[in-house]
């Protein structure tokens, strides 16, 4: 696997690799790597024929500075990860190489911005599309893969490849859990075992509501799947929506697809969650 560290030199590489004919594949994460991460370098594995990982923990997309602090960075870790699973390349850049001092960014992917995640972390998506508009622009993949358990942050994008006409396919990956349902996050090493148990009412209650699921009942059974988690000592429930798939919406009962999303804290570590219904 080669490791770049400067945009310049990625650049000229893929340019060569592109040269021959090759496809090129994205896989953006912030480093922490599971399973689920490596389950998207499989798929990119499958669909194309250079695999690129990159690994950068982007400052613009945390609104609370303490959360940017404490976020894990094991890079030899990941990088041993990465190995194993065959990835190509690894572009690890430091804050300075992806951001000059005083950039200014704002794109107006309208109220997808402010729904859900956006209300509980404003500017966050602001921050999400800057980073990956940058990663687009250094690696100019063919595909990039994103995985569903950040549902909202997949739909954002593909908002601003529309906007700004990128030339690009997105692949959103199933989520990938652990043997007792929690969905897999980098964020769950923060989980005491005490917490770790309390977070699993998540997967539970969105497993009870999938497989209750009737559109006819969408808001009774909204509150009674926010009554689950409420139930549940050490849990803060922030949302939980039956959305419509397409636009994020309360779904109603013509919505062509539905997606449940959750955020909660649990301690004070903030999980978010998500089934397709």
């Amino acid at each position: 696997m080669k490791v770049f560290k400067l945009k310049k030199e990625l650049r000229q590489y893929l340019d060569e690799m592109r040269a021959t004919g090759k496809t090129i594949g994205l896989v953006p994460t912030m480093g922490a790597l599971h399973q689920g991460h490596l389950s998207l370098l499989a798929q990119a594995r499958l669909q194309t024929d250079v695999v690129v990982s990159t690994i950068f923990v982007n400052p613009t997309q945390f609104n609370d500075p303490a959360d940017l602090e404490k976020y894990p960075r094991p890079i030899e870790q990941d990088t041993v990860k990465l190995e194993q699973v065959g990835c190509d390349i690894l572009f690890n850049p430091e804050v300075n190489e992806m951001y000059a001092g005083n950039e200014q960014w704002h794109l107006a992917i309208g109220e997808l911005e402010f729904l859900l995640e956006g209300k509980f972390r404003p500017g966050h998506y602001q921050g999400v599309t800057q980073v990956v508009y940058k990663l687009f622009d250094i690696v100019k993949p063919d595909v990039a893969f994103f995985g569903q358990k950040d549902y909202q942050q997949f739909m954002v994008i593909a908002r601003m490849v529309q906007l700004l006409n990128i030339p690009v396919k997105l692949v959103m990956c199933p989520i990938l859990r652990d043997a007792d349902g929690l969905a897999m996050s980098s964020r769950n090493v923060h989980l005491s075992g005490t917490e770790r148990q309390q977070a699993l009412v998540l997967s539970k209650a969105l497993f009870w509501l999938k497989d209750n699921f009737n559109a006819n009942h969408i808001l009774q059974l909204q509150g009674q799947t926010a009554d689950i988690i409420r139930h549940q000592e050490g849990v803060e429930l922030e949302y939980m929506e039956i959305a419509d798939g397409e636009t994020l919406h309360p779904a109603n009962k013509n919505s062509k697809t539905f997606v449940a999303l959750v955020a909660a804290r649990v301690g004070k570590t903030r999980l978010i969650d998500n089934v397709l219904l």
